[in-house]
């Protein structure tokens, strides 16, 4: 089985977050970072070189592939701020619906800004997605 490349380190996530140069996207990542956060009732940590992560989880497949992950997270990535969300919460689709601006694929959910979207409605889903998480992986 090769290991898992997204596990959960020491990196201070301030920092990480400080080193994004656009000023605008570093102060949109915080506020990301602080929505999340109580939202989620987690503390953020690194995963891995660019992602932050708030909870954790143990998984295993019926492969046998194991492992550990967020319960929810993010990373601000050059275009975009990718949120790492359930594929499968309850609602999603309707609170995708009065979202905001955004690009959503399986697990991920694209926004360029924050002032793209409802700070309410991802409230909303991240709470309904760590749920989602908890009941499934305890």
């Amino acid at each position: 089985m090769a290991k898992n490349k997204t596990t959960e380190t020491e990196a201070s996530v301030a920092d990480f977050l400080n080193a994004i140069t656009d000023s605008e996207r570093r102060e949109d990542a915080f506020r990301l970072s602080a929505i999340i956060q109580q939202a989620s009732g987690f503390e953020p940590k690194m995963w891995g070189p660019a992602i932050v992560g708030f909870g954790s989880y143990h998984y295993k497949y019926e492969s046998g592939r194991e492992g550990d992950a967020p319960r929810t997270g993010f990373s601000p990535r050059v275009k975009e701020f990718a949120l790492y969300l359930s594929a499968n919460f309850e609602g999603r689709e309707a609170l995708l619906q009065r979202f905001g601006k955004h690009k959503s694929a399986k697990a991920c959910i694209y926004v360029k800004k924050l002032a793209d979207i409802d700070e309410a409605i991802l409230s909303e889903m991240v709470k309904r997605s760590v749920a989602h998480i908890t009941e499934i992986y305890g």
